[in-house]
């Protein structure tokens, strides 16, 4: 029977093509942060080193004074650095939390840390095993204990003597988490959540409360949020509130650094600052990282510099304890002069943080980082079906 004629053909719709989300823009690098991170990291070496005045090391078998007397003096302010690296932190914080979920935030810091973390922790431990070390081990519970980073909240001996900043660095991406990722991260947020830690700790500090003090860090907040409105001026150098909130970070941030690290000068103290020296080393980091959020440092944009960048980490974690044992070798038992085993000493660890990042961080980072970011798979699999039957 033919078919009529006002009938409509039926045709098939030609097949869509698959929608795939656009790739995420990554920001290009900012070399000049990664060269100021090696550099702080070499302040607080200079310091661990020689900066130390009032104390006769094991490993130099004299005082740092003694044996540098010139450098002795600028090396003190080397524990500075560590401010530095706060405010650095505080930026860094602010551009990889941006647009990221709580789960890749948790993923990111965790891989970023843990593992040259662990291979310093193991390392340390078997160095300062050995029979011919002269510097005492913890015992192998506390090192143990060491592998979670929470050693100085329950009073653990620790096994890196700077492992004390990453206590801060945990508690300030707790504080970021809990108040700016888990709700999504805006600017209107970021600012609320400067202000109202600047607040916080500012009262802290008065009513010298522990507990305040071990959540809230007012002598080392204003280099967080500093960075943090630093990252701000950075996205929009014309914003005005982002520019307040490092003014007044700056402003409490010298007067917590004069307040902790100067005092009267004395010939047995463990080293002397002046008060002037330590305001100008601390505006010179806020400067210096301002300089990079507002583009000033783009001559400086060198590929060796992401090198740098890789190095500080691994170096930074190893340096303090596994030096005293390369200074105790080659000053006190072979007899080298101070400046030689020094320069020894920061080459060779610096070639130590090359291998760790090169054999543990590369590969492990990106694994711990992807398999921390996966979703569970009842999880996927309860996605994948759809919402269950009423």
């Amino acid at each position: 029977m033919p078919r009529p004629s006002h009938s409509p053909t039926l045709r098939k719709a030609p097949p869509r093509a698959p929608t795939v989300a656009p790739a995420a823009v990554r920001a290009p690098r900012l070399r000049a942060l990664d060269g100021l991170r090696l550099l702080a990291a070499l302040m607080v070496a200079g310091y661990h080193f020689g900066g130390r005045g009032g104390e006769v090391t094991q490993a130099w078998g004299a005082s740092p004074k003694a044996l540098f007397p010139t450098a002795h003096a600028w090396l003190a302010y080397g524990c500075l650095g560590v401010q530095v690296f706060f405010v650095i932190s505080g930026f860094v914080i602010g551009m990889s939390g941006w647009g990221r979920t709580p789960r890749a935030f948790f993923a990111s810091r965790a891989a970023r840390l843990y593992p040259a973390y662990w291979a310093a922790v193991a390392l340390v431990t078997a160095v300062f095993a050995l029979p011919w070390v002269a510097f005492e081990a913890v015992s192998p519970s506390d090192a143990l204990v060491n592998l979670t980073m929470l050693q100085q909240p329950l009073g653990v001996d620790r096994v890196l003597g700077v492992c004390w900043t990453l206590w801060a660095e945990l508690r300030f991406y707790a504080l970021f988490a809990l108040f700016v990722v888990v709700p999504g991260v805006t600017r209107g947020r970021v600012v609320r959540f400067c202000a109202g830690w600047t607040l916080a700790a500012a009262a802290a500090a008065g009513l010298d409360e522990p507990l305040l003090d071990l959540v809230l860090m007012p002598e080392y907040a204003p280099f967080f949020v500093g960075g943090l409105g630093l990252y701000l001026v950075h996205r929009d150098r014309r914003d005005l509130t982002a520019w307040g909130v490092v003014a007044i970070s700056w402003l409490i941030g010298q007067h917590q650094a004069v307040a902790g690290l100067w005092h009267p000068a004395d010939a047995s103290a463990f080293s002397f600052r002046s008060s002037l020296v330590i305001v100008a080393v601390v505006t010179s980091g806020f400067a210096a990282v301002a300089a990079v959020a507002l583009g000033r440092l783009g001559w400086a944009d060198r590929p060796w510099l992401t090198v740098a960048g890789a190095l500080t980490y691994p170096f930074y974690l190893v340096h303090e304890h596994l030096g005293w044992v390369v200074i105790d070798t080659l000053h006190h038992r072979l007899g080298l002069p101070p400046l030689p085993t020094a320069a020894l000493t920061v080459t060779g660890l610096l070639a130590l943080a090359w291998l760790l990042h090169r054999w543990v961080e590369q590969p492990l980072t990106p694994l711990l980082r992807r398999g921390l970011s996966a979703t569970g798979p009842a999880t996927a699999a309860s996605r994948s079906q759809g919402p269950p039957p009423r």
